[in-house]
């Protein structure tokens, strides 16, 4: 048995091992989970006037949201794992749940917003098996491949700088700074810096289970400064706490999920706000959608050597298949979309191959329903500290780029700044393929470049004045 499940894991062929995989999973999880408390915050709340209130006034209750985003989290990540077999987490995206929140969500109902989901879904799940969406992937030059992997390196390193608190929002001057006022001053901020030290330390030395270890010690650390100094959960009214949740042992750990949100979608949205609108909704989360999960599994593919020359990985079409049905699943369950998790790296960085190590994480998602208190005993500060050290562990595919020509520098330079900078793996994606096919075209390279990727950077140009558009149309 145990020698089957290796064969069709490959585990053994990959160069991994049981217990590589099964560390990976769990330290993907770990690095995931944050998101069982901070889909609810984003599309629910604690009480009605906290949460994003519909057309109607409606609004969706925390808890629930919290376990529906667990259970699709675990169905997802788990499927994906079976049928592309690779080790990419998967859980609702933070570009399309706040889009819905503070966009979607005021034209239309919540049940309205997912049909919309549901639908953007079933259209990546089209251009996928029709082979179109693998096209596009394989249009990419690698030059541009490998800058996507560098972007991405570059934006989850800072969403684990803005997620501690070591570098936030100026209220003047620059846009962002370091920590408050220019120093770190709070204690989960240093619990980051103690946490980022100790685990580049142990990834320096090549200690087995260096992430691992980094975040079980930094944990226990969190722990205790917090029984000691009381500092408390930030959640919006004290700057110097905890981000999401505080590190506190919970008294009671086991919770019956609510799951009364699955099913409840509808595709009113166009009687409601009309053709026209929705269909620029749609296209919205299409193009997010999209481009901001082929970007991901681009990086995580090159990250874990699973990437072959022209940067295409293994069953290819299966996984973008399986990504457009976490966008079906997710608006099925009033989760949002689920799609492919940057953190994921976390996994791949402490040994993860195959898709057993989803297996892992999918079971861990699956047990969050019931053990939601666990999830938060390990601060987003901890968690943060180990994306940073993938974030430098892919960034370091820089080598690989050739920077003898401009026409190559200037997209594959934006392509790593605009991510990081506008908070958006599709928008980094979207200025690197436009400046590559103006600036390779121009310059006399024009014969270089595939039809496709032209096709594919005149939708970015919508994509990117869609403001006006909308504007223009009247909604």
């Amino acid at each position: 048995m145990k020698a089957r499940i290796d064969n069709y894991f490959e585990i053994s062929s990959r160069g991994s091992t049981w217990g590589k995989e099964v560390r990976g999973g769990l330290v993907t999880f770990v690095t995931m989970a944050y998101i069982v408390i901070l889909n609810p915050l984003i599309l629910g709340g604690f009480s009605a006037d906290q949460a994003p209130l519909d057309v109607l006034g409606n609004w969706l209750p925390n808890s629930q949201v919290a376990a529906v985003t667990a259970l699709t989290a675990g169905v997802m990540t788990i499927l994906f794992g079976l049928i592309a077999r690779l080790p990419y987490g998967f859980a609702a995206g933070l570009g399309i749940n706040s889009f819905l929140a503070v966009s979607v969500v005021g034209q239309v109902t919540w049940p309205e917003a997912m049909g919309l989901v549901i639908i953007n879904g079933l259209i990546i799940v089209l251009l996928a098996s029709t082979g179109l969406r693998s096209l596009i992937f394989n249009a990419v030059p690698q030059q541009l491949k490998i800058a996507i992997t560098v972007g991405i390196g570059m934006f989850i390193a800072f969403i684990g700088l803005v997620n501690s608190g070591f570098v936030r929002a100026s209220p003047a001057g620059p846009p962002v700074q370091l920590g408050d006022n220019g120093s770190v001053t709070t204690l989960p901020t240093a619990t980051f810096v103690i946490g980022l030290i100790l685990i580049g330390i142990l990834v320096a030395r090549k200690v087995k289970a260096a992430l691992l270890i980094g975040i079980v010690a930094t944990t226990v650390l969190a722990i205790i400064l917090e029984a000691i100094f009381k500092v408390g959960p930030s959640l919006g009214t004290n700057p110097a706490g905890w981000n999401l949740n505080a590190p506190v042992l919970p008294t009671s750990i086991v919770s019956v999920p609510d799951l009364s949100l699955v099913g409840q979608f509808s595709f009113g949205a166009f009687e409601r706000i009309g053709m026209l609108a929705a269909v620029m909704l749609i296209f919205t989360l299409v193009f997010t959608n999209f481009f901001d999960a082929m970007g991901t599994m681009t990086g995580l593919a090159n990250e874990s050597g699973l990437a072959d020359k022209n940067g295409n990985f293994p069953r290819l079409k299966s996984a973008l298949i399986v990504e457009g049905i976490g966008a079906v699943a997710g608006g099925a369950a009033s989760a949002s979309s689920n799609t492919v998790f940057v953190e994921s790296g976390a996994g791949i960085g402490e040994g993860a191959r195959t898709g057993f190590a989803n297996i892992v994480t999918g079971v861990l998602f699956l047990a969050a329903m019931f053990f939601t208190p666990l999830t938060q005993i390990v601060p987003l500060e901890v968690a943060s500290a180990a994306l940073v050290i993938v974030g430098a562990m892919m960034v370091s595919q820089i080598r690989f780029i050739d920077f003898s020509e401009f026409s190559v520098v200037l997209p594959v330079f934006l392509t790593i700044t605009v991510m990081p900078l506008t908070y958006s793996i599709a928008n980094g994606i979207g200025a690197g393929f436009i400046s590559y096919v103006l600036v390779r075209s121009l310059s006399g390279k024009a014969k270089e470049i595939s039809p496709l990727l032209w096709v594919v950077a005149a939708g970015f140009l919508i994509y990117f004045v869609r403001g006006p558009i909308e504007a223009t149309l009247g909604f």
